[in-house]
């Protein structure tokens, strides 16, 4: 991508929608779930890849044994919530890059780090330094090869949105990375305006 990405104040209910599946439901449970789905996958002898967008989901992943060794990336910005959070990731990772991403946005520079990150093959955190990283979720998706022997998953937060159409709970979202979810974060690439 050759260009800044912004969000326009008029399609930002559009990208409160779930790119994924959304695993409704409170921290504990949700991540039980994705326990039990994964202990399914690995009896099929399944290869998994996670990468993990916002530090809830990274923390919630990092603290449980049989999801951490499959994380591949984790890009948060130590906030919850305006909050600060603190993650004890150091000893885990062999990468810690840090980056800025300002609010609303998905800088140019975003695609080609995050593709190299991906190709890379190294445990990595993205650290925003400046921003925020919950847009990066969208670069992010298209530049995970879809694989036939690896599945490659996304994960992020989903906060309990009460203001739009319909009404989304709190959880997780799951991404399954293949083509039909890029061409869909393509289109949302589409309304973002161009700098």
């Amino acid at each position: 991508m050759d260009d800044n990405l912004s969000l326009p104040e008029n399609k930002r209910h559009e990208f409160s929608q779930p790119l994924g599946k959304l695993i409704a439901g409170k921290r504990e449970d949700t991540i039980l779930e994705i326990e039990t789905y994964f202990k399914a996958l690995v009896r099929k002898s399944s290869l998994i890849n996670v990468y993990l967008v916002g530090d809830i989901v990274t923390q919630d992943f990092l603290a449980n044994s049989f999801l951490k060794p499959f994380i591949k990336l984790c890009i948060i910005d130590e906030k919850t919530q305006r909050n600060r959070i603190n993650l004890e990731y150091e000893d885990f990772f062999e990468e810690i890059i840090e980056f800025q991403s300002p609010t609303g946005s998905i800088p140019k520079e975003s695609w080609t780090l995050l593709r190299k990150i991906v190709l890379s093959n190294k445990r990595t955190v993205l650290k925003i330094t400046e921003g925020e990283e919950d847009l990066l979720v969208l670069p992010l998706v298209l530049e995970i090869s879809p694989e036939k022997n690896i599945k490659n998953f996304v994960f992020y937060g989903q906060p309990p949105i009460t203001d739009s159409k319909h009404t989304i709970p709190e959880g997780i979202v799951m991404v399954r990375v293949n083509k039909t979810i890029q061409q869909g974060v393509k289109k949302y690439i589409e309304l973002m305006e161009k700098s």
